[in-house]
């Protein structure tokens, strides 16, 4: 049993009720931070909800108290100001003054970074998005930056499609490209969780995803 809880922000998505289920295994007691706790229905001794939007600097600074790592699975809302980079300045800013530097964050493929050789289905996926979505994708863009830029621990995992599953499935991870087109939500979730003590991609943005066997 762990004793210093894991803060876990978009906990309640499609697929965030995945990484509750893979801390939970792991024996981590956790501090959840939910725009509307009464839709929240499950129950656990290691589960402390708190209350709040991670747009609001005094919410997040409750929910990051007292934890010993940051794990974000934030997802944009439906038709709200895209939320990336005003969530993460907030919990860089408590997580800077709380003294807590492990912070796990998911995003997607259209994020970028220097050292990327991305296959012509990736780079396609990244136009159409910044086509169709050009606020949201920058906002993403944006969020990497500013990661890059803070003196956290940080690992920001860029995904393809998450399935909805429990089912696992090989997977693979890579700092340059993106050879699968998904990723089963149980393994996605059983890797963040790996990550709260593995510095293998600190300061890192790798791509993960199931391949075919």
């Amino acid at each position: 049993m762990k004793t210093t809880p894991i803060a876990v922000l978009g906990g309640t998505g499609k697929t965030g009720n995945y990484l509750v289920q893979e801390l939970l295994k792991k024996g981590y007691p956790m501090k959840l931070l939910l725009r509307t706790p009464e839709n929240f229905t499950f129950q656990n001794p290691l589960i402390e909800i708190v209350k709040g939007d991670a747009r609001d600097l005094e919410a997040v600074d409750h929910l990051i108290k007292d934890c010993s790592a940051v794990i974000s699975k934030i997802g944009q809302p439906v038709g709200e100001k895209s939320i990336f980079t005003d969530a993460t300045k907030n919990i860089i800013q408590s997580m800077t003054g709380h003294g807590i530097k492990r912070y796990i964050a998911v995003t997607g493929l259209n994020v970028d970074s220097p050292f990327d050789h991305k296959n012509e289905n990736v780079k396609a996926a990244t136009d159409w998005m910044y086509q169709n979505y050009p606020k949201i994708t920058k906002d993403k863009q944006d969020e990497y930056e500013i990661l890059v830029n803070s003196d956290l621990d940080w690992t920001l995992v860029r995904l393809p499609l998450i399935i909805p599953t429990a089912e696992h499935f090989r997977t693979e991870t890579n700092l340059t490209d993106c050879i699968g087109e998904q990723i089963s939500a149980a393994d996605l979730s059983e890797f963040l969780v790996s990550q709260i003590g593995d510095q293998t991609y600190s300061k890192q943005s790798p791509f993960l995803y199931n391949i075919k066997e």
